[in-house]
Formats: structure tokens, sequence, C-alpha cells
């Protein structure tokens, strides 16, 4: 099937600076959104947790829809696939990705290797969509990638290479099939977001997405200790549905709207960041020195593909 390309001049040549700080907060809420996971994932099964969050990601987004826009508009068969396909990557495959990731990594580290996915878009993004980026974001986005594999080798790169350094587990496999799950949520959004508006797109991928989840947690349901869970369970369940979804989704799909998916996604080296800051001071998790070189040379790269050419 041959890909149409989309020209540069579709996207604003000038931006408001609104929507990199929307971008920016969309990082601090998601970064959280790794404690919060980290507490769900300990407790409660996955897709018992994700659908709990959903269930008021969905409730809330149709309040707004109706609030913001008089309701959801109808889907036309092409839109209904292209919804159906958000759902399936970005909520119920990268949700039971993510909470399995943080069953078996600290909230921090996994936080980290949301770094990867700018990577893994602009890849997926020039070959089909033949976005070009130029030389000098395609260096920012390298070195994004080169301050992530500090992280997730600990700083040990050349005892990874030799096989004498701290291997890659179960956790590191299901957070890179995460960032893959989202990296093609992020390139279906462009498509998605040509007929719906991001409250319209977000609010029909949460629907489906809550559908398949739900599928799923009916065979979970009966064997979950739903009166041993204490207060911190619920309120982490609302946390990812009010900042984690609602607003950061819409949030993230204005970015992408106006800025296009590579940049976008960029902001999301920014996830880690907080991550690791709010794994420290809430969850008391140590704070190691490849996460803080790491992490700098990851924020170089944001900075470096997000610089407007002169």
């Amino acid at each position: 099937m041959r890909t149409t390309a989309i020209p540069s001049a579709a996207l604003p040549s000038v931006q408001s600076p609104l929507v990199y700080l929307k971008l920016i907060f969309v990082a601090l809420f998601w970064g959280g959104t790794f404690i919060a996971g980290r507490v769900l994932a300990q407790q409660m099964p996955p897709m018992t947790a994700a659908s709990g969050r959903f269930g008021v990601a969905v409730l809330l987004l149709v309040v707004l829809a109706w609030k913001l826009e008089g309701g959801l508009p109808r889907l036309d068969r092409k839109q209904l696939m292209t919804t159906a396909a958000l759902g399936l990557t970005g909520i119920f495959l990268y949700n039971l990705c993510f909470l399995a990731a943080l069953s078996r990594m600290p909230a921090g580290r996994t936080a980290l290797f949301v770094a990867l996915n700018p990577i893994v878009t602009a890849l997926a993004s020039a070959m089909l969509f033949r976005e070009r980026l130029g030389s000098f974001k395609w260096l920012g986005i390298m070195l994004a990638f080169c301050g992530t594999a500090i992280v997730i080798t600990r700083g040990d790169l050349a005892g990874v290479l030799h096989g004498t350094g701290g291997g890659i587990g179960m956790g590191e496999v299901f957070m890179f099939c995460g960032i893959s799950s989202w990296a093609a949520y992020t390139l279906i959004g462009r498509v998605a977001l040509k007929g719906l508006s991001p409250i319209a797109a977000t609010t029909y991928a949460s629907m489906w997405g809550l559908a398949f989840l739900l599928v799923g947690a009916a065979v979970e349901f009966p064997s979950v200790p739903w009166h041993s869970f204490g207060w911190q369970v619920w309120a982490a369940i609302g946390y990812l549905g009010v900042f984690g979804t609602v607003i950061g989704f819409v949030w993230y799909y204005e970015g992408v709207k106006a800025l296009g998916p590579s940049r976008t996604a960029v902001f999301n080296n920014l996830v880690p960041v907080f991550g690791i800051v709010l794994a420290a001071v809430l969850l008391g998790e140590p704070v190691l020195a490849s996460m803080l070189v790491g992490g700098a040379v990851t924020i170089a790269g944001v900075i470096m593909t997000n610089r407007q050419a002169k």
C-alpha cells in the first residue's frame, strides 16, 4: 500500500509556547504514573488495575467531550478502525507492558526506558510518512538514545557487550514492547487527528482500550482481594485516570497536532527525569550515578531535537 507523504507545510511554522508548556506538564504527570503504577502493580492484577484506570478516564472524558464539544462525533468505518487501533496499542498493549515491567523493576529505572520512544517513533515516521527531521535533530535523537543506553546498562556499556555486565531481564523486555506500542499509538494518532479532535480521539481510544482490558480482567476479578486494598491503591487509580490519562492524553495529542509525532514524542524523554525524582522522594528509591549522567545526556538530546532551524 502506497503511503501518502504529509508535507511539512501542513504543520504550523510557529507554535504557541503554551503547547510546549503543556507537553512539559504531560511529562511530569506521566513521570508520576510510574509511582502510581508501581503501587498498583504490587497489589493488583495488571488488567484489573488498567481497567480501573480507564474506567475512571472514560467517565471523565465523556463528560469533558460533552461540555467542551457538545458530545462525541459519529464515526465512519475508517475512524472506527483507527480508534480501535489506538485503543489496542496505546491503551491495551502499552498498559499491560507498563504494569508488567513495574512489577519487576523499580519505578525510577522503569521510567528511564521511556527515552527510547522517540528513536522508535522517528524511525517509523521517517519510513511511513517520509518525515524529514534534518541531521541536527537526528543527532539529538541519537544523543537521547545514548543517554538511555547509559541508564539501561547502569553505565557499564562494555560489560553488557561482553556479557559481564547487568543483563536485560523480563522487566526491560516488557518496557521495550510497551515503547513500541506507544510509538504505534503516536503515529496512528496522526491519522486519527485528521478528522477528530484530541478529546474525541482520546475518548474513543480509551473506550476501545477499556473494552479490550475488561475482556481480560473478567478472568482476574474473582480472585482479586478487593477488601484488602488501602487508600493508596484507589488514589493511584484516580491519579492514573485523571492526570495520567485524561489530561495527559489530550494535551499530548494537542502536541502531535501542532508539532508532529516525532517532535512531540521527544518530550517523552523528560518523563524519566520526573520519574526518577518522584521515585526517590516518594518511594525512597536510590538514584544511581548512571541515572544522573544518562538523564543529563537525554535532556541535551531533547533540546537539540526541538530546536527550531533558522
